[in-house]
């Protein structure tokens, strides 16, 4: 039976953040992904556009378990201590991949900080394989910043996907009280590292916002990303996973998420989604397409 994952806020959502979850529309892929014992960031993250992916047969792979080491207080996954990686979980992405018909397949995982690679050569086999065995044409993956392990990243590299994503998350400010096992500019580093080894990947960050930044930050922030050579950008609105995690202190207007989206382009950013239920995966596919 599905059930589905509450997201409670501070204080009460405005019209333009209604949307329904039609869990109903999830059956289907919910049930293929189970029976091949898969986890999705969709679910165990709680994301709002679950159904409209799921319905779509779309969805973006989590692997590694769903246990995270570190403690972002923005995070809905669950924290504490991971089991050991599983073998056979490439293998039963792949299979995935092939029952869906996926053609932009995005991969991404629970931070590993206890694995010595932070789970690294898990992201190259699910690559390897996907390319080898399925027809996907193009992929992505959304990483940890691996605590900036050159042989982690260039693990990743070296398997050839699309696009990396690392995403900063939220302004510098805000990361001793939304993520204290980060760093910011570790995070702008692992970009960096990414396009000065290979530049024909094609680089990619997000953002949440509605976490307390100030418009001048966000500014600042395209820079930052811009100057490290990042080509995609997404911008979203926070919404907190209970009442535990970090609240809501501002809901973004969606003209001010166009406005954000403007700033960006005019910054040199090849593609940016911005709109309140923008996520991660958010239009993965139209972004790669807009630039081939």
């Amino acid at each position: 039976m599905l059930k589905k994952k509450t997201m409670l806020t501070a204080v009460r959502k405005p019209a333009w953040l209604n949307k329904k979850i039609r869990l109903a529309d999830c059956g289907g892929v919910k049930s293929l992904l189970s029976g091949l014992n898969l986890n999705t960031v969709c679910w165990e993250a709680g994301c709002p556009n679950i159904a409209d992916c799921y319905k779509r047969g779309q969805a973006t792979f989590l692997i590694l378990g769903k246990v995270c080491t570190r403690n972002c207080r923005f995070c809905g996954i669950e924290k504490g201590r991971p089991v050991e990686p599983d073998e056979s979980e490439a293998e039963r992405i792949a299979e995935a991949v092939r029952r869906l018909n996926l053609k932009h397949v995005v991969i991404t995982s629970v931070t590993r900080d206890d694995l010595p690679l932070g789970g690294a050569p898990y992201f190259a086999k699910v690559v390897s394989l996907i390319r080898r065995e399925t027809q996907a044409k193009s992929i992505e993956v959304l990483i940890p910043d691996f605590e900036l392990k050159r042989e982690a990243i260039g693990l990743v590299i070296e398997a050839g996907p699309d696009v990396i994503n690392h995403n900063v998350e939220t302004v510098p400010s805000l990361y001793s009280e939304v993520r204290p096992m980060a760093d910011y500019k570790r995070s702008l580093e692992v970009l960096r590292v990414v396009k000065k080894a290979d530049k024909g990947i094609y680089t990619k960050s997000g953002i949440m916002v509605g976490l307390g930044e100030k418009k001048r930050e966000v500014l600042s922030l395209f820079k930052d990303l811009r100057e490290v050579g990042c080509d995609f950008l997404t911008i979203g609105q926070y919404l907190n996973p209970s009442k535990n995690h970090h609240p809501v202190v501002d809901f973004i207007n969606p003209e001010k998420f166009k406005e954000y989206k403007q700033e960006a382009l005019e910054r040199g950013f090849k593609f940016v989604a911005s709109a309140p239920y923008v996520r991660s995966s958010y239009k993965a596919r139209e972004a790669l397409e807009s630039v081939k």
